[in-house]
């Protein structure tokens, strides 16, 4: 029997996920912040945590891993591979791979091996993979670069409504009320100022009151969702016409917590549609259903050879843990 391992490594949390050659998972891990962007002493401890929880849990050893597959939120140019590569080596492993970890959520939520895939979490990206092989990435490197959205920039967003649509530049919206009392604020006034006087760092999860707000008919939550959807439809079509791929039939994977979790009206998967259909018919919008370390095990997999089938697919479930 042969074992492999895949790692799902993002800005919150990293999975680590054992399965046997038949789809069979037989041990689990979990780390924190896997991004070594953000953290590098902390993603690799994460990393060391999240692969001896899941070796622990199978009752192997290292040695026995066929195959080992890292999808990892930051591996995006020649120097993050410089230090990931030493990172991952210091494991021990004896076959490993290392990604964006784009390519293992585009692999989970499709059954080719080629597509499109938009991540949306705490930060957006945007990878696609076309029948020849070709790959490209589009984004990824945040609001500098030409990015737009994810949970720290609509965090902000959030933040710049409230004090817009206090001093008038914006319309009412209940987001006042209810980004004042997340933060712990009496007032808008309170809250600028004390912002003015001491730096702060917006919490992420001020993103989840827009999904609260566009729900409750705010025009302003609203407006920001649609221009979150409508960027994340740019970046796909810009990545479809790089691929040649107007004319394929694929899947468009949507990932990444504010689209598989919170995105519950649609909103966001509308205005990316509206974007994609023009330049691509055929593609076809789902939202990704299984963990992303499920692509890299299937990743892991393939690369040692094995083909994976719709009933191994379907068996890589984090639910579905068994003894070896």
């Amino acid at each position: 029997m042969k074992y492999y391992l895949g790692v799902d490594a993002g800005g919150s949390k990293t999975y680590a996920m054992i399965a046997n050659e038949q789809g069979r998972v037989i041990g689990i891990g979990r780390g924190g912040n896997g991004n070594h962007q953000k953290n590098r002493e902390q993603a690799e401890d994460s990393l060391q945590q999240a692969v001896s929880e899941a070796l622990m849990a199978s009752g192997l050893t290292k040695d026995q891993l066929e195959y080992s597959w890292f999808g990892m939120a930051g591996a995006d140019r020649v120097a993050d591979f410089r230090i990931l590569r030493p990172i991952i080596g210091r494991l021990s492993l004896p076959r490993t791979e290392i990604s964006c970890d784009t390519w293992n959520a585009l692999r989970s939520g499709t059954e080719e091996d080629f597509g499109v895939v938009l991540i949306c979490g705490s930060g957006v990206n945007c990878a696609g993979k076309n029948p020849k092989g070709t790959t490209y990435q589009c984004g990824g490197f945040g609001y500098w670069f030409g990015d737009f959205g994810g949970g720290y920039d609509l965090s902000m967003e959030v933040f710049r409504s409230v004090l817009r649509a206090d001093d008038g530049r914006e319309r009412k919206t209940v987001l006042t009320e209810r980004l004042t009392q997340l933060l712990g604020y009496s007032s808008v006034s309170e809250l600028r100022e004390d912002y003015l006087d001491h730096f702060r760092e917006l919490p992420a999860r001020i993103a989840e009151l827009l999904f609260q707000a566009a729900e409750d008919g705010d025009q302003v939550a609203t407006g920001l969702l649609i221009k979150q959807g409508d960027e994340l439809g740019l970046a796909a079509a810009a990545t479809i016409r790089q691929l040649s791929m107007e004319e394929d039939s694929f899947d468009i994977v949507l990932a990444g917590s504010l689209l598989t979790k919170g995105d519950r009206s649609g909103i966001i998967r509308h205005a990316i549609e509206q974007r994609v259909k023009p330049s691509a018919p055929n593609g076809t919008l789902r939202i990704l259903s299984r963990e992303p370390v499920v692509g890299s095990v299937v990743l892991a997999m393939e690369s040692s050879g094995m083909h994976v089938n719709h009933e191994i697919l379907d068996r890589l479930s984090l639910e579905k843990v068994t003894n070896k």
